[in-house]
């Protein structure tokens, strides 16, 4: 019975649960379970007998309720007594919270007060202070004020007591020697004209002196050297290198005297002031502009065309304005006239040449320009081109000939009609020249750039002109022979009385020699052997040379490293070739450098040499300033062999 009663109650709990399950519209799942649990229960309940009661199954559900009501109650309990700790917990920690933010306030308060207080107390002492000393300073004011005012009175009255003073002495020597006065004055003024004469008199000594001078290095031979001192530019500071120590690498301590006069200024901390005097044949101040400096170089031009060789040489060390004064500043329009001024020696030469050219007769010259430069001891010709016409830069060789010149055989030569072609093809194997930044200079040349002007004259009766001299030569000759003897000519033509060793040494001897000139020669009845000129062919050589470095100063690694020794062991050896030119040395190295071995017609034979000395006038670059004026000062000892002129007439067999 029991057991039944409580399939019973599973039944109707299966049957309340289904009720439930529909309200809360559970998963289908979970209504076959309850389905599967009702019918076994009812399966059960049918094998039992069928006197089931009613009221035990209601009493068994409000049973099971009352259960499920108790449990609810007791857990709402629970919730309650947590709910209410949890309100207690709050409370709590509310009022911890509302007591540390009271505390921080006070402490905060107490702290800006305390604060206050000090910077209270130390202003009011300062305060103090400065009452105190304005009232010392007041005190020293009402002195200063009383002192001023007696020596005010006391100076007052000893300016009047000097002035009676001075009164009674100037009337005194007034009427005494006022004769004497009158003397020193016009001896004064004397004085002085004299002083002004003597000035121009030494002014015209000077030009005269230098005109002789140059007559001088004409005959001689000697190398024209002269100098020329940038102004201070912006890098002299240093900035960039380690060995830049402050604004006394900045100081000027080379400067241009006069004309022909550098002075360096050699003093070093600690030791005693020492001045060195280097004198040139012209020498130019930071002030001079392009144009000075090129006129002292136009006259070269001349010789030029009248059958010399010239060569103009840029030497100098790094940064110090040789590329400018060669070629001038590149960033500049040089169409404009700003562009011109800025203009260097190279496209001024070409101006001037082109312009003396335009004064001969039409198509009576030619020129033709070859640019190489010295890289790594190599030779590269710029205006060499790849099969494409692209310029390239192949490498030559210097050879000396037969004659002893030297020569660079498959050298490239433009033929140019003005001084605009001639600085166009410049400007274009420029960008070839090599380049590299150092610490001393961001644009320093790594190479020695040689621009070659070759002119040559047109003559259409060169050889008839050739072979007529010739023959009135040998007739000359055959007639002086004869009348060697004759007493009538040797008393009418002393010359005659020198043997012909001594009139062929004494013609020989001159400078500007040539077969018109000789005595024998002007009684040539030709006019025309003195109006047409034979052919000649000269070269002007524009050198603008790399510069010597101080690696430790320019700071290059790598192959700049290299390139520099280069550079450096290239400039000994010109330093050398020179040095055994001034000593008269019987073996001159020209071939220990390609540089020295290229320039060495210019150097050692019968060329005009100029050499322009650049360097840099700040204590900075004082070592290598001496280097480079002691270069031109042993350059100015080398003599030459005379300049002879290039019209050698055609010769026949």
């Amino acid at each position: 019975m029991h057991a039944d009663g409580e399939l019973l109650g599973e039944c109707c709990a299966c049957v309340i649960a289904l009720s439930d399950l529909k309200k809360r519209r559970l998963t289908a799942q979970s209504h076959n379970i309850l389905y599967c649990t009702f019918f076994y229960c009812f399966l059960s309940l049918i094998k039992m007998p069928l006197f089931i009661n009613r009221d035990q199954i209601f009493a068994h559900q409000v049973h099971l309720l009352e259960h499920k009501l108790r449990s609810k109650e007791e857990r709402i309990l629970e919730l309650e007594t947590e709910n209410a700790i949890l309100h207690l917990r709050l409370a709590d920690c509310l009022g911890k919270l509302r007591r540390d933010h009271a505390e921080e306030a006070e402490a905060e308060a107490q702290k800006r007060w305390q604060h206050q207080r000090v910077v209270q107390q130390s202003t009011q002492s300062a305060l103090a202070k400065l009452l105190s000393e304005v009232q010392i300073l007041k005190q020293d004011l009402r002195e200063v004020f009383a002192v001023y005012v007696n020596f005010a009175t006391e100076l007052e009255n000893q300016s009047r007591l000097l002035l009676e003073q001075v009164g009674q002495a100037s009337f005194a020597l007034q009427g005494h020697h006022g004769n004497d006065v009158h003397s020193l004055q016009a001896q004064m003024e004397a004085l002085e004209r004299s002083l002004q004469e003597e000035k121009e008199r030494s002014r015209t000594e000077r030009e005269r002196r230098k005109i002789l001078h140059n007559t001088l290095v004409e005959l001689r031979g000697n190398i024209r050297v002269h100098c020329r001192v940038r102004p201070v530019l912006p890098f002299d500071d240093g900035q960039g290198s380690t060995l830049a120590i402050g604004p006394a690498t900045t100081e000027e301590v080379v400067q241009a005297v006069n004309d022909d006069t550098v002075v360096v200024n050699c003093t070093r901390m600690g030791n005693p002031g020492l001045n060195k005097m280097f004198e040139f044949e012209r020498v130019h101040g930071p002030e001079d502009s392009q144009d000075v400096v090129f006129e002292e170089v136009k006259p070269l031009l001349t010789s030029l065309l009248d059958g010399y060789n010239v060569c103009i040489m840029a030497y100098g060390q790094t940064g110090s304005g040789k590329t400018h004064t060669m070629i001038g500043s590149q960033a500049e329009d040089p169409s404009g006239p700003q562009g011109e001024a800025r203009q260097g020696v190279i496209p001024k030469a070409a101006t001037e040449l082109f312009r003396l050219i335009s004064e001969k007769p039409a198509e009576s010259h030619t020129v033709e320009v070859s640019v190489v430069e010295v890289y790594n001891n190599e030779v590269l010709d710029l205006l060499a081109k790849d099969e494409d016409g692209v310029a390239m830069g192949a490498k030559r060789d210097v050879i000396t000939t037969s004659t002893g010149t030297s020569e660079v055989p498959l050298l490239s030569y433009v033929l140019v009609r003005s001084s605009a072609d001639v600085m166009q093809l410049i400007s274009s194997v420029l960008r070839l020249r090599a380049r590299c930044p150092t610490l001393v200079h961001r644009d320093s040349s790594r190479s020695h750039l040689i621009v070659t002007l070759t002119v040559s004259s047109k003559s259409p009766n060169a050889l008839a002109l050739a072979r007529r001299l010739q023959n009135v030569k040998k007739d000359m000759q055959r007639k002086a022979q004869k009348e060697w003897w004759s007493p009538r000519c040797r008393r009418a033509n002393p010359m005659a009385r020198q043997s012909g060793d001594e009139r062929s040494a004494s013609s020989s001897s001159s400078p500007y020699h040539s077969p018109s000139h000789s005595p024998i020669h002007s009684s040539c009845p030709s006019p025309r052997a003195s109006t047409t000129q034979a052919p000649f062919r000269t070269k002007l050589q524009l050198v603008d040379l790399a510069g010597s470095e101080c690696v430790g100063m320019s700071g290059v690694t790598g192959a700049a490293l290299w390139e520099t020794s280069c550079i450096n062991r290239s400039l000994s050896a010109l330093s050398d070739v020179l040095g055994a030119l001034a000593e008269q040395r019987p073996h001159v190295p020209y071939r220990n450098s390609k540089l020295t071995h290229l320039l060495q017609d210019a150097i050692g034979g019968d060329a005009k040499l100029l050499v322009m000395l650049c360097v840099s006038p700040t204590q900075r670059y004082m070592t290598e300033s001496l280097q480079s004026l002691g270069f031109g000062t042993r350059a100015r000892q080398v003599q030459k062999d005379t300049p002879r002129r290039k019209n050698i007439a055609l010769k026949l067999k």
